[in-house]
């Protein structure tokens, strides 16, 4: 239950975040790749929600490694704490969490 409600708060920043991009640069890429993240992430809480937590724990852990992958070097790079900064925290939360339920 706390995954799911995890991942649910983890959707909704990331969908917030591609918005942002997109208010603030004109990104059409932040805006469809915040909202597919999201729907994504939201997609992974509903599954564990219903009695399937394994696919809903690894398809939040492949999407959290892929973001962890995206923002890490552009944290490294920049410092910022957004977006970068939160999205690597989130990440790696989720990425403890997701490998922790399905090694449970």
């Amino acid at each position: 239950m706390f995954l799911a409600l995890y991942l649910f708060t983890y959707a909704l920043v990331a969908c917030a975040g591609g918005l942002i991009g997109f208010l603030k640069a004109k990104s059409k890429a932040s805006l469809i790749a915040g909202s597919v993240s999201g729907l994504f992430l939201g997609l992974a809480g509903a599954l564990i929600l219903l009695d399937h937590a394994r696919a809903g724990a690894g398809l939040a852990l492949v999407l959290s490694i892929a973001l962890l992958g995206r923002f890490a070097p552009a944290f490294a790079k920049t410092k910022k704490i957004m977006p970068a900064g939160i999205m690597v925290a989130l990440s790696v939360i989720a990425v403890a969490l997701c490998g922790c339920a399905l090694l449970a």
